[in-house]
């Protein structure tokens, strides 16, 4: 058993060492470490939500209602008398599922179009990108909210009308990728070895575009939910009685003079979330850096 585990760890010694500079790097930066506890917890809240919240986030109580923080319902009660921390963990669940979905989405559409496009060029570039250059054109807050209110009201029409304004900026950047990467001397090693061109892009491209990808992405992570509670919040998101934060901070804010944390607390869980996801964006930028890891 030793002997093989002696031979599996000199044949990956390279890989252990990368991985190792990796996590020295992480630790290095504390705001990295400080974001990747935030999304740990707040994974671990969506996992865990129905044993966490103390009570039903759906449960009307009229007689409990607009309550300021105490023991019994520690940050308080809505307008229904409806426990906002549990509304709070329950709602993480569904922030993690609108930026998993959008993110999967623009990427299955913006990664291939922006790969082929790149690697042929030539007319089929100008097509893609001038198709591309018509969404990059409107703004995308205002491009998601004309689609999310042809499509109507909804958490699934939501999440359809961001991924729609997403999916240019990730075929822009792999693009940018794949316009350097094509003149790479193993990208013509494999057209002479007879590659098609599709497998070339599967297997040499692709895996060159990760590094951008995976920063963009982390840092889209925090702006989707985001965008999603912004939608939530003028009523073209998730509906009641949906604990969805931006929801809540739009029912809050009829409050918010006389009862502040109805709408505080769920702005003070997305403000907290967003920041996680850009202070990992941010390291994931530094540590996949070819400069820094010199």
């Amino acid at each position: 058993m030793s002997q093989t585990f002696s031979k599996w760890r000199r044949e990956h010694e390279a890989t252990i060492k990368e991985v190792r500079y990796s996590l020295h790097l992480i630790r290095q930066s504390l705001l990295t470490v400080v974001g990747l506890m935030i999304i740990m917890v707040l994974i671990f809240i969506a996992i865990f939500a129905p044993w966490l919240a103390p009570y039903d986030p759906f449960y009307v109580d009229t007689g409990n209602r607009l309550k300021p923080p105490s023991r019994e319902n520690l940050l308080g009660t809505d307008d229904m008398g409806r426990d906002i921390l549990s509304r709070i963990l329950y709602g993480s669940r569904i922030s993690i599922m609108v930026g998993v979905v959008v993110l999967t989405i623009s990427l299955s559409i913006g990664v291939p179009l922006g790969a082929v496009s790149g690697y042929f060029g030539g007319r089929i570039d100008s097509v893609l990108m001038r198709v591309t250059d018509i969404f990059l054109g409107l703004p995308s807050l205002i491009l998601a909210l004309a689609i999310a209110a042809a499509l109507g009201r909804g958490i699934m029409n939501t999440m359809i009308a961001i991924s729609i304004t997403w999916w240019p900026w990730y075929a822009r950047l792999v693009r940018g990728q794949t316009l350097s990467i094509r003149e790479m001397g193993y990208i013509e090693a494999a057209r002479a070895a007879g590659g098609s061109s599709y497998r070339i892009i599967l297997t040499h491209v692709l895996p060159n575009c990760i590094s951008p990808i995976v920063v963009s992405a982390s840092m889209d992570m925090g702006y989707t939910i985001l965008t999603a509670a912004g939608l939530g919040f003028i009523g073209l998101g998730a509906q009641p009685p949906s604990p969805e934060w931006g929801l809540m901070i739009s029912i809050g804010r009829v409050h918010m003079m006389n009862y502040p944390w109805v709408a505080t607390f769920p702005g003070l869980a997305i403000l907290i979330t967003v920041l996680g996801f850009n202070l990992v964006g941010d390291g994931l930028r530094d540590l996949l850096s070819p400069r820094l890891r010199r």
